[in-house]
């Protein structure tokens, strides 16, 4: 082994007894971008296929432009769920008083109206099971899960809705063409091929 293929080695954090913490997942040195923190584990993400972006585009300017101004929407920003969980939704719909300015890095869950997460096959398991479940526990009353329907290039959107009494979410269908939900408030959004260029 040379000296320069040592010097070059990977340090993978150490985690500490009792996993980590949302605190840590702000502190900690060099974490690659888009981290997100569950069960007190650190989870990276892959690098996404352009479906994911383009659909996170679509989702982002649909709901901005159905939304008043007593809502923000917000692009890939961490919930703190627990001391233990943050996740960090594709798009968030958040309550307008709840935005303190250009250098806030978080929301608080019961600051989120909805979380939308578009789903990876990196992130199919978390997408479907582990972040809906979260989600619903910390009482985020809206999840739209996200999925590329087949090979038409639109996504294929899932709306559910929170159930307080069992604190699981309920799907209350999935929409093709056009979004067209009235929670958390009246919302329309075409949804076209993702992109129609080559």
């Amino acid at each position: 082994m040379t000296a320069e293929s040592v010097e070059h080695r990977v340090q993978w954090p150490v985690p500490p007894l009792d996993g980590y913490t949302v605190d840590d997942l702000f502190t900690l040195p060099d974490l690659p971008p888009h981290t997100e923190l569950i069960d007190g584990s650190l989870v990276f993400v892959s690098p996404q296929r352009r479906f994911h972006f383009l659909a996170i585009d679509l989702l982002f300017n649909g709901l901005r432009s159905s939304l008043g101004p007593e809502f923000s929407v917000e692009r890939e920003m961490t919930v703190v769920l627990d001391k233990r969980n943050g996740p960090e939704p594709d798009v968030s719909v958040v309550r307008a008083d709840a935005v303190t300015g250009l250098d806030q890095t978080s929301f608080k869950a019961e600051d989120v109206l909805l979380a939308v997460e578009v789903v990876s096959p990196e992130s199919e398991s978390r997408d479907r099971t582990t972040k809906p479940h979260k989600y619903a526990l910390a009482g985020i009353p809206h999840y739209w899960r996200v999925e590329p329907d087949g090979n038409t290039g639109r996504p294929l959107v899932h709306v559910y809705e929170l159930d307080p009494m069992t604190q699981s979410y309920v799907h209350m269908g999935w929409h093709r063409d056009r979004v067209k939900v009235d929670k958390p408030s009246a919302i329309a959004i075409d949804l076209g091929p993702v992109e129609t260029r080559p």
